[in-house]
């Protein structure tokens, strides 16, 4: 699993690999967060351990290159360190929360980085892609054999929508987030995801007819 074996580098002069953590698990979050701010850097370590694996499952939803995932896991804990002044707390799993919309921001701001739209959608869709796509339309899609390609192609779709939006719908219904989650992540009214994502919904739809029209 990739959770178990992703490598992080140094938080400039908080080695988190390095780190003996001497912090016992139960103690909680907000505590962890005092320890690191008054200078006790194993803390950190300890809130690392603590919630890399959630961290690396979140990064991985939009990322698939392990170099990819490494690097802004990196970047989420970096935000994490640096935002721990400004962590309130207060409540059971608070935290988690709070790391994850980090987190998600992180993914956020490199998909946005990344992006850029072609003036032909499909032009890079490989024959084998096209054939698989016809053979979903047809309802005689093997999913064993075709897994890999269908998977190549979902990222390339959800490549297509609006970074914010493509985030949205993933939280939503790949990460089983409520819509008051998904609002409070991505900076909008509930109803506000909710009309975004119908619309999203019908781009994807446009999408498809767009690639199966003679």
């Amino acid at each position: 699993m990739i959770d178990e074996t992703i490598k992080i580098n140094p938080i400039q002069s908080v080695n988190l690999t390095a780190l003996k953590v001497n912090a016992p698990s139960e103690i909680a979050d907000d505590e962890l967060v005092k320890l690191v701010l008054a200078g006790d850097e194993t803390a950190f370590a300890c809130i690392f351990e603590r919630y890399r694996k959630l961290v690396v499952h979140l990064v991985s939803r939009f990322f698939r290159r392990r170099e990819e995932i490494e690097d802004i896991v990196q970047q989420a804990f970096t935000k994490i360190y640096f935002s721990l002044k400004d962590f309130r707390g207060g409540h059971e799993n608070s935290f988690s929360a709070w790391a994850s919309r980090l987190t998600i921001n992180a993914c956020y701001d490199e998909l946005r980085r990344r992006r850029t739209r072609s003036e032909n959608l499909f032009s890079d869709f490989s024959d084998e892609e096209r054939e698989y796509f016809e053979q979903i339309a047809a309802e005689n899609a093997a999913d064993a054999e075709n897994s890999l390609v269908a998977k190549d192609l979902a990222e390339k779709i959800l490549s297509r929508l609006d970074v914010k939006e493509r985030l949205a719908l993933t939280l939503l219904h790949g990460e089983e987030f409520s819509v008051a989650e998904v609002a409070n992540i991505v900076g909008w009214s509930e109803s506000n995801v909710k009309t975004r994502l119908f619309r999203c919904r019908n781009n994807l739809r446009n999408i498809f007819s767009h690639l199966f029209k003679k």
